[in-house]
């Protein structure tokens, strides 16, 4: 079965004598090999600072503490997405307020989200849905005109760019996942790209239960509330060895999500997406709409050795989360509809001909 998603890490030879070292050196908690690895996705990504972590969940929570969402406040946010997204809005306390989602891409809608801001929002939740970048210029127009920060959810959106500029560049907070599915994985863990210098000083306390690490632990004064979300260097050197081929890596998942693109366009019973201006997605995931018979499509290509699934339930169909249940009809539909395929490192050009070939035969 060709699987939707796949775990990709460095040659044996290459990742085992890195592993082996950190392993043996007498420290493997959080050292200089995270340093390394922070200055190192720095640079990949081109802007900002970078505050390893030990989830991306870790990560959205920090940024919401650093973007002021307090007990009672609300967050805009889609329901269109993985379940971290969300939860972490309630371990702060605060409720979530859905908006809608654009068709054309699955991302949330600026224009719903502008019709939901009240006194009581505290900041915007955006996904880079399947590694696809979200209308990046309407919401830095919204969190301007509004002063309400936005926070950027790029779990799946690694080495997507918005005018060639890596996400990561154009908010306060971006968020990254490294779990095991990722682009790039460090077996677990995340990152929040902090544009603020002073914001990110005080992540790195929160990110270590509210104690500085540039000092020792008798100097150290408490002020606020920390957590234990650190990155360990056993993750930190996977991470860096990651970052040693992530263009290879993602190069690939873009080069199938284009062909694919190419290959199914203008395919009676289905829909490609239509990618905002001046972005290019990364294709974590490669996503169409089916405008007809859905499942007969998922059958067929399972029954042909391909996995294809709509992966996400949508959240609002969580009662933890739905504390304003809303009508969104751009995401009925969408939701009704929407079907990932392969597209990463280890689909060949070869499968995606087949998966081409097995929508154009119809099903």
């Amino acid at each position: 079965m060709l699987p939707l998603v796949k775990t990709s890490l460095p040659e044996k030879d290459v990742l085992m004598p890195a592993l082996e070292e950190v392993l043996y050196s007498g420290y493997i908690a959080q050292g200089q090999v995270v340093e390394d690895f922070e200055r190192k996705f720095e640079k990949y990504i081109g802007s900002g600072y970078t505050l390893s972590l030990n989830s991306g969940t870790a990560a959205l929570h920090i940024a919401l503490i650093l973007a002021g969402v307090k007990e009672g406040d609300e967050v805009i946010s889609t329901a269109l997405t993985a379940e971290p997204t969300n939860v972490v809005i309630k371990m702060v306390g605060a409720k979530v307020r859905w908006a809608d989602i654009d068709m054309n891409t699955g991302t949330l809608c600026p224009k719903s989200v502008e019709n939901l801001i009240t006194e009581k929002t505290k900041a915007i939740l955006f996904v880079d849905y399947a590694g696809i970048p979200a209308n990046i210029s309407e919401f830095q127009r919204i969190s301007k005109q509004y002063n309400i920060p936005v926070i950027e959810d790029a779990a799946h959106a690694l080495g997507a760019k918005f005018k060639g500029k890596c996400l990561g560049s154009f908010f306060p907070y971006t968020v990254y996942s490294f779990q095991a599915i990722k682009h790039l994985t460090t077996i677990d863990g995340g990152a929040l790209q902090i544009q603020d210098k002073d914001l990110y000083d005080k992540a790195k306390k929160i990110r270590w239960f509210g104690l500085d690490k540039g000092v020792s632990r008798l100097e150290n004064d408490i002020k606020f509330q920390g957590y234990k979300y650190h990155m360990n260097n056993v993750n930190a050197c996977v991470g860096i060895l990651q970052l040693d081929r992530i263009e290879g890596v993602v190069n690939t998942y873009i080069e199938n999500g284009k062909y694919l693109d190419e290959q199914l366009k203008g395919i009676e019973g289905i829909e490609i997406l239509k990618y905002y201006p001046d972005s290019e997605p990364s294709y974590w995931l490669y996503t169409l709409r089916v405008k007809k018979n859905r499942q007969k499509l998922i059958d067929k290509m399972t029954a042909n050795g391909i996995m294809a699934s709509e992966l996400h339930k949508r959240n609002d169909l969580h009662t933890f989360l739905n504390d304003y249940p809303t009508s969104l009809p751009n995401l009925d539909i969408f939701y009704s509809e929407m079907l990932h395929l392969p597209c990463g490192w280890w689909v060949t050009k070869e499968d995606c001909d087949k998966m081409v070939s097995l929508i154009k035969e119809g099903w």
